[in-house]
């Protein structure tokens, strides 16, 4: 027990100095003791461990203070790369985005293939070539317009995704861990994380593609609340006449938005809702809002912001949360 103790205690230690190296880039022995409160005994043997793998090279020796200069170590950002797969649709064709990105968020490499229909082969192809260019990669992300539950791609836009066990098969093939993300929750992931909202807020974000259903995503405390098979915000099932597989024109666009808000408010009570579509200008949406809530009140009101930047708060996201896949297990124990 004693050993196993020790184990752990070491594992959190040499987070900690891996936590620091990775937020400072560069450090001496004795700067990384006062940045983790560990003495430099335990961190001269914590450093070399990280040298020995790969994850810290020595990098310069600097002036110290009269004694001997010190020899400065810097973080390798290289040492583990994420695959970061993303499904969209970008003027009508149906785009595959495939990213190599280091632990500093930094993308290495970036193709975009056309692939009107999911081909199976043809994607697993484009993984194995990105696994060989770059053997550093150690997990793989992928963003779907859709849901996955136990493994299999259940509910989706795309009816060639339905029925697709990717991560299973995809982990079989390669032998990497895999993260199957909806491209909605991955979205607003993106949004906040690059904003750093109050952890205790409930941001929402809803996508309105054109001639497909809308999408939401329901970040509270700090992460995405996925709820039972993580179909929580499948708001294409709440009991509204209208069929959002066709174009409509913008004043009923704008009236069935409206009604959205009002049920997900009144569930959720939401400090923000993030809308991502291209139909209307502020304008119009803020008269009709207005006018919407004169004739609808409600006891809260949530801050409602228009975005156009749905593909890129996707892209964000998903690199930001397969990232996350990288962290060590017992990094909660911080």
């Amino acid at each position: 027990m004693k050993k196993a103790n020790a184990n752990l205690i070491k594992e959190i230690n040499l987070n900690n100095v891996r936590q620091a190296m990775k937020r400072v880039e560069t450090a001496t022995k004795p700067q990384l003791a006062a940045l983790t409160k560990l003495s430099v005994v335990t961190v001269n043997s914590l450093v070399k461990e990280l040298h020995d793998l790969g994850e810290i090279f020595e990098d310069e020796t600097v002036p110290s203070n009269g004694g001997r200069p010190a020899l400065t170590y810097r973080y390798n950002y290289d040492f583990s790369l994420a695959l970061v797969i993303y499904m969209k649709e970008t003027q009508g064709q149906e785009l595959i985005s495939a990213a190599v990105v280091n632990l500093e968020d930094h993308i290495l490499q970036k193709e975009e293939y056309v692939m009107p229909v999911f081909d199976r082969q043809q994607f697993y192809d484009m993984i194995e070539r990105f696994l060989t260019l770059y053997p550093s990669i150690k997990v793989i992300g992928i963003g779907i317009p859709g849901q996955a539950v136990n493994g299999e791609i259940t509910v989706s836009a795309h009816q060639a995704l339905m029925g697709v066990r990717m991560i299973e098969d995809i982990e079989t093939q390669f032998g990497l861990p895999v993260m199957v993300e909806n491209d909605v929750n991955a979205a607003i992931s993106g949004y906040c994380a690059n904003r750093d909202p109050d952890d205790e807020q409930c941001v929402l974000g809803i996508y309105f593609p054109a001639k497909y259903p809308p999408g939401m995503g329901i970040y509270l405390d700090g992460k995405v609340f996925k709820g039972k098979n993580g179909m929580a915000g499948e708001i294409k099932f709440l009991p509204m006449d209208v069929d959002w597989y066709h174009e409509m024109d913008k004043e009923t666009f704008v009236g069935s938005v409206c009604q959205v808000i009002q049920s997900v408010n009144a569930v959720l009570a939401p400090d923000k809702i993030v809308i991502y579509q291209d139909m209307v200008g502020a304008d119009i949406w803020n008269s009709a809002w207005e006018a919407y809530r004169t004739q609808h009140p409600m006891p809260s009101y949530p801050e409602v912001i228009l975005q156009e930047t749905f593909q890129q708060d996707f892209e964000t996201g998903m690199r930001w949360l397969t990232l996350k896949e990288l962290e060590p297990a017992l990094s909660h124990f911080n």
